[in-house]
Formats: C-alpha cells, sequence, structure tokens
C-alpha cells in the first residue's frame, strides 16, 4: 500500500491544456473513483498517475517518493484497462506469470503468487485454459490478477467493466470491492459511470474540463453537491433543476405555487434542485406542481414518470412500488423542504 499525491498537475498539448492544476492526496489504502463527462481529463490524470503519459507540470509522489522521472515499471503500480490485453497463444496461468518471468522472479515465487491470486479471484478451474474459452467477465478477472501478482503499492483501473455486459459488469463490480477488502490496497478507478461510483468508492472525485469540481464520500456527494454540474452527474437519474424566483412566502415556482422555504440565502437563489426520488404525490390543494405523464418508465420495484409541466419544463418523478400510471393523465406532486438544493445563478449551491 502507499499513499498517492498530486500538486498542481496540468497537461497539455501544445497550446490546448486539458488539466488545469489538479491537487489531491489519495491515503494509503483507499479506493478513489474519479469520474466525470467524456473528455474531462480523469483517464488522462490516471495515465499520468502511471508514468503512461507525460506531465506538463506539476509533482506527483507514490508512497513519499516523486515520479515524476521515473519510468512507469519502476513505480509500483500495476494497471487493468478496458481492453484486457491477453495474450491468446498463452494459457491464463501464463498470461498471469507473464510480467514475473520477464522480471526473472525465482519459479517457485511465479508459482505462489499466481495461485494465490486465482484464489482470490476464484479463477483457480481456468489457469490451464487459453483466452478464446473465458467470458467476458472471466477475462477481466485474468487482467486484475495479472495486476495482483505484481504486488503493486497502487492499482489503477481505467474503466475496467465498459466491455462487460449489465449482469457481468454488477457481478464484477462486487468481485473488485471485495477484491479492496481483501487487500486492503491503494485503488484509483475510472469511469463514466455514477452507478460504479456511487458503489465502490471510499471517496469519489467528480472532474470536469480538467478540472476537480467536488471530493468527497458518495453521500457527501449526494447529499451535498457544491454545483448544478455534480448535482446533475451524481446518482443513478439526474437531479431536476427548475428557474425560482424569490419572493417574500418563499420561491414562486413555475406554474405558479410558492415553496414556503426558509433559507438564509434564499434571495440569491436562481435555481431549484430536487432529485426524482425525493418528489411525493400530493393531493391536487397540497401540490407544489401539477403536470402531465408524458413518458412512463416501469422497472417493477419502481417508475420513472417524466412529468411536463404548464410552462413547458420537463422533470423525472420515481415512484416506488408499480404504480398504476397512464400516459397524459395528470399528476400532482409535491417537494419535501428538507430534499430541496437551491443554486444561485453561477450554478453554486447555497448552504
Amino acid at each position: 500500500m502507499a499513499e498517492v499525491s498530486l500538486r498542481g498537475i496540468r497537461k497539455s498539448y501544445g497550446s490546448l491544456e486539458v488539466v488545469h492544476g489538479v491537487d489531491l492526496d489519495i491515503a494509503s489504502g483507499e479506493f478513489v473513483v474519479f469520474v466525470g463527462p467524456s473528455g474531462c481529463g480523469k483517464s488522462t490524470l490516471l495515465r499520468m498517475i502511471a508514468g503512461l503519459e507525460p506531465i506538463s507540470g506539476g509533482e506527483i509522489s507514490i508512497g513519499g517518493r516523486v515520479v515524476n522521472d521515473v519510468p512507469s515499471p519502476q513505480r509500483g503500480i500495476a494497471m487493468v484497462f478496458q481492453s484486457y490485453a491477453l495474450y491468446p497463444h498463452m494459457t491464463v496461468y501464463d498470461n498471469m506469470a507473464f510480467g514475473l518471468k520477464l522480471a526473472k522472479t525465482p519459479k517457485e515465487e511465479v508459482d505462489r503468487r499466481v495461485r494465490e491470486a486465482a484464489r482470490i479471484l476464484q479463477i483457480e478451474h481456468y489457469l490451464e485454459r487459453m483466452p478464446k474459452a473465458l467470458s467476458g467477465g472471466q477475462r477481466q478477472r485474468v487482467a486484475i490478477g495479472r495486476a495482483i501478482v505484481r504486488d503493486p503499492k497502487v492499482f489503477l483501473f481505467d474503466e475496467p467493466l465498459s466491455n462487460l455486459d449489465a449482469s457481468l459488469r454488477a457481478q464484477t463490480r462486487i468481485e473488485i470491492a471485495k477484491l479492496h477488502d481483501t487487500l486492503d490496497a491503494t485503488m484509483i478507478y475510472v469511469t463514466h459511470d455514477q452507478v460504479e461510483a456511487m458503489t465502490l468508492a471510499d471517496r469519489i472525485v467528480v472532474l470536469n474540463a480538467g478540472k476537480i469540481e467536488q471530493v468527497g464520500s458518495p453521500l457527501e456527494l449526494y447529499r451535498n453537491p457544491v454545483n448544478t454540474f455534480v448535482a446533475g452527474f451524481i446518482a443513478n437519474q439526474r437531479m431536476n433543476f427548475l428557474p425560482v424566483t424569490p419572493g417574500p412566502d418563499g420561491l414562486q415556482l413555475p406554474g405558479g405555487k410558492t415553496l414556503p422555504l426558509q433559507h438564509g440565502q434564499i434571495d440569491k437563489a436562481k435555481t431549484l434542485g430536487i432529485r426524482p426520488e425525493h418528489m411525493v404525490l400530493a393531493s391536487p390543494e397540497s401540490a407544489q406542481f401539477t403536470g402531465t405523464i408524458s413518458v412512463i418508465e416501469q422497472f417493477g420495484e419502481y417508475a420513472l414518470a417524466y412529468v411536463e409541466l404548464p410552462g413547458g419544463d420537463l422533470i423525472t418523478v420515481k415512484l416506488d412500488g408499480a404504480p398504476d400510471l397512464q400516459l397524459h393523465q395528470p399528476i400532482h406532486l409535491g417537494i419535501p423542504l428538507e430534499n430541496a438544493h437551491l443554486f444561485d445563478d453561477a450554478g453554486r449551491a447555497l448552504r
């Protein structure tokens, strides 16, 4: 295990700067997930930590040692890519052992490490198989095993589940979480999938356009996003955002109703944020919104209703159970005040 420290990390391609002075400390044994939209710089940042991409400025240290000029093989890291990158002509055993053999590791030690990694990943029965005889999930476990045998200080994962189908992603996600618990290793994981970030991370680093927007535990980011970008990106369903106007009795909502919210900075509020799962069905008299259901997605244990408001705004509502909803029916909705988020005209959260 080792801590990882980034100080003022920048990356430029000619005159185009894609990572803008990132500062971050990752504790030894911590599982940190970099998340953000395509092009935000998360994979570039991971590759700079790995030594696969030169930095344009700043300092990277691993285990207290500055590694700016240290070649990738000497940084004490192991990387698992989106592509499994297995040698098709080698058995699973030989794929996992290949790096150790290149490093002239004693044969007995190679065998011990490969079999221990296979035990941890429950692939002992596949050691003599060729990669073509494995499923996608099994191949990814072999790729992870190849990283484990190196006994690295830091594991780096670059969207390792992207090539798997939904059920295999969920299964492999659980296996990676168990692996972290078993190895107690420092892990840095890149994904664009919010579910992976929320379920795996000790802390999430939300990146946008080469900058860190917020760092925190999954629940911190869910409950207290610092701006509309984080609020809209974190969680399975995107937060609803609606324009509001401060008034003497609270916030005037689209449609003319007032939300009787008392807040020290209510006069700065320009946007109301409310998560789909926090909206509730209400009577016509008590509802803050009345709209029309335009789309329904039934998932069995819950339903998502896309509701069009009179002014043209579209909001998403998550309703537990299997409610009997009909297209074009009117629906009356309320907002629990404790779940309302307010943002100013720059999109910053009002605390």
